[in-house]
């Protein structure tokens, strides 16, 4: 393995995501989209159809769809949609069970010779189904029991057709190579906190002894820091499954009466880009408050409020976001002098594109900007789009929360499905994208590893800064002292 990078990007085998093998975003066009050939197989339940796209349908109709034949093949667009919500009704191993139980069945004739014609006939199909499960879901497979389930499949297919075998072995070295890296991965996010949470005695103290650099002192250049910034979004955004957004909000399917699989929620990657988002944020509070002058904390204000900027014009809106973020904790929105000091006209235009009023309605207009700006985008820089990662989750589950995952008959609600995979197959799209800036070492180690204050550390630098202003803030104040002299002598 090579050396972990501190700032966790890790290189990956190249893969190919499901969106990336449509148009920009498979759903955003039309119904025809969602049109297929029924399978031959009629007898597995029922399927409801509405201008001929499947509106619902029985689970074991969805899962005999699934599997393909001598002369059919599901859609590639109703393979991601299944692939990636059918764990609202099952686990995955359940799933790649009765996949696999289905395509060795349906080809059993009883004749050696004849069963070894149909597996041959029909081995291109399946290795083509179990790829793009791989590919496009590879984190399903940390379960030793799909390593199983695909290892058992290469052995039935090797008895029909060399061919398909091989590209059997291929794939799954390329899938043990993707989880790899993820373990990496891992490694690396466990590294970078470990190191972040090792924090000095006194932030402050050593800011007056001058022992402490500040972002400003490792790049003036706003733009230079915006590219970093996109970077470290880049390389986080593309460790994180699309399946973790539905495992994130899954619950136990009500027709169900085994433990569910959502008990342990596998949505480790999601939670440490959210965290991403939570430290910078912190980060950019700690900057503004931690200088003992208040030209100093003026200077950081102005330096984030260019970084916002260069965020909003690259595509970057998580950071955009967790930056204004931090500029509003009350620690720092209560500096009034500091603020007095800057001119607050860019930070005001970034905040009304941000204003969550009505739906956040102005980051949604120029996030399609950004995303039609990557559609016809002439190079890397322009393909960038890195949404407010927050409301993306919102939206996902007001999504699934607000629509039954099954109809009064039983059925699956197999337009909520498409809905979901429309979501998450846009940020798929986004995932794909290689970040075209340099990287600068020393840049990238600060934004991830350097310590930064608590909320009560930040109040309390807040009004070492800019003194009380009232009682409550006063009482506040010698709380907050009380309280942090007592953890430093324990």
């Amino acid at each position: 393995i090579p050396p972990v990078r501190l700032w966790c990007s890790v290189n990956m085998p190249p893969t190919t995501p499901y969106a990336g093998k449509f148009s920009p975003s498979p759903y955003n066009n039309n119904d025809n989209l969602h049109k297929y050939h029924q399978p031959m197989e009629a007898s597995y339940g029922d399927m409801c159809y509405h201008d001929n796209s499947l509106v619902s349908g029985s689970l074991e109709a969805l899962i005999q769809h699934l599997v393909p034949t001598v002369d059919y093949y599901p859609d590639r667009s109703y393979v991601f949609t299944f692939l990636l919500s059918s764990r609202l009704f099952l686990n995955p191993y359940e799933l790649m069970s009765r996949v696999c139980h289905l395509c060795v069945e349906q080809h059993r004739s009883g004749d050696l010779l004849l069963d070894k014609i149909r597996i041959r006939d029909v081995a291109p199909k399946i290795v083509q189904l179990l790829t793009e499960w791989t590919e496009t879901f590879p984190y399903d497979f940390r379960d030793e029991r799909m390593m199983r389930c695909l290892k058992e499949m290469s052995h039935h297919l090797a008895r029909g057709d060399e061919y398909s075998w091989r590209a059997m072995q291929q794939m799954t070295q390329r899938l043990i190579r993707r989880l790899a890296a993820l373990g990496q991965y891992e490694e690396a996010i466990a590294t970078l906190n470990a190191s972040a949470a090792e924090r000095p005695a006194a932030l402050k103290t050593k800011q007056h002894n001058g022992q402490r650099s500040d972002v400003l002192s490792i790049s003036d250049d706003a733009f230079i820091l915006a590219q970093q910034l996109t970077h470290i979004e880049l390389d986080r955004l593309s460790f994180i499954g699309p399946e973790e957004f539905i495992q994130a909000f899954g619950v136990k399917d009500p027709l169900d009466n085994h433990k569910s699989f959502f008990r342990k929620r596998k949505t480790t990657n999601l939670e440490a880009y959210v965290a991403w988002f939570n430290r910078l944020s912190y980060l950019v509070a700690t900057e503004i408050c931690m200088p003992v002058k208040k030209k100093h904390r003026a200077r950081a204000l102005e330096f984030f409020i260019d970084v916002a900027r260069e965020c909003f014009n690259i595509g970057n809106f998580n950071s955009l976001m967790a930056i204004i973020t931090g500029m509003n904790m009350s620690p720092v929105s209560r500096l009034k002098k500091t603020w007095s000091k800057v001119n607050t006209d860019k930070f005001d235009i970034l905040e009304h594109q941000m204003d969550p009023s009505s739906n956040f309605s102005n980051y949604r207009t120029a996030l399609r900007g950004a995303t039609q700006r990557s559609i016809t985008a002439h190079s890397n820089q322009e393909k960038i789009v890195i949404p407010f990662f927050s409301l993306l989750i919102k939206d996902i589950y007001f999504l699934n929360e607000g629509c039954a995952s099954r109809l009064s008959n039983g059925h699956v609600n197999f337009e909520k499905l498409w809905d979901l995979a429309k979501q998450v197959s846009e940020f798929l799209v986004w995932r794909q994208v290689t970040c075209p800036f340099e990287r600068d070492r020393k840049i990238l180690q600060y934004l991830v590893t350097t310590p930064v204050f608590t909320e009560d550390e930040l109040h309390l630098a807040s009004y070492e800064s800019e003194g009380p202003e009232n009682h409550m803030e006063k009482d506040s104040r010698r709380s907050l002292r009380s309280s942090l002299l007592h953890r430093e002598h324990r």
